[in-house]
């Protein structure tokens, strides 16, 4: 049985997976965690490969003389889960880190309208976090970790994004009993992408009075994996400007 909450120093991580590592908190994690010696296959949609690269996510790991395997791959299904486990075996010999980070989401007010989004938004929120980890823990030692990205939607809901709200909240119960888990409120580009400009405005009700960037987000991950969270196990961390403390 795989614990958890064993003693994890990222210095000496080989592997590091990342999924949505292409922009936002996926792209900031990867190079947090290559500044702190682990290399990284980053994973992302097909019709985004070659974003990973011209947006410099595998410039800068590389750049921190690191290895960066860029990886584009659909982890909507159980066949894309399993390469990019395998992938990562090939590449490293193993798994020391794998954050499960993808995510979609769209606005919509009328449940009428909402079955294929829900679909797609379930398939691509919560699925791979199962089938990611499933084929992952084989391959982890004592001291690995599994981080799974949430959302201050799943302590506060939104009306307009009741499938996306429903994914962050089957994320957060499946993470309760096992997994390191981290929550998050940010200004990631899947924010503006997909949500209306008078939506945009519920940071007005945040503390901190605006956004938090993905470098704030991704150092919360880094911490997880550290030794100084060897004492952390199936926590939520809430990185989201004071906005969610419970």
């Amino acid at each position: 049985m795989t614990k958890f909450c064993y003693t994890f120093n990222c210095h000496s991580a080989k592997g590091y997976i990342g999924t949505g590592g292409d922009s936002g908190i996926g792209r900031a994690a990867a190079i947090l965690f290559a500044m702190e010696g682990a290399s990284s296959v980053i994973v992302c949609l097909p019709e985004e490969g070659n974003d990973a690269q011209d947006r410099k996510t595998k410039g800068r790991v590389e750049g921190a003389v690191r290895d960066c395997y860029s990886l584009a791959v659909d982890i909507r299904y159980r066949k894309g889960c399993q390469k990019v486990i395998d992938t990562a075996v090939d590449y490293f010999g193993g798994i020391d880190i794998l954050v499960n980070n993808e995510g979609c989401q769209n606005m919509i007010n009328d449940i009428g309208g909402l079955e294929d989004q829900w679909e797609r938004t379930f398939d691509t929120n919560i699925y791979p976090f199962f089938y990611l980890s499933k084929h992952a823990l084989s391959h982890m030692k004592s001291g690995s970790s599994i981080i799974n990205c949430g959302s201050i939607n799943a302590y506060v809901g939104r009306p307009d994004l009741l499938n996306y709200t429903a994914t962050k909240e089957a994320i957060v119960a499946f993470n309760k009993r096992v997994y390191k888990r981290i929550a998050s409120q940010s200004g990631s580009p899947l924010t503006p992408s997909t949500m209306t400009t008078s939506a945009m405005y519920q940071f007005s009700g945040v503390p901190m009075t605006r956004p938090g960037q993905p470098s704030e987000v991704a150092t919360c991950f880094v911490f997880l994996e550290s030794q100084d969270s060897s004492y952390i196990s199936g926590q939520c961390l809430h990185p989201n400007g004071g906005a969610v403390n419970d």
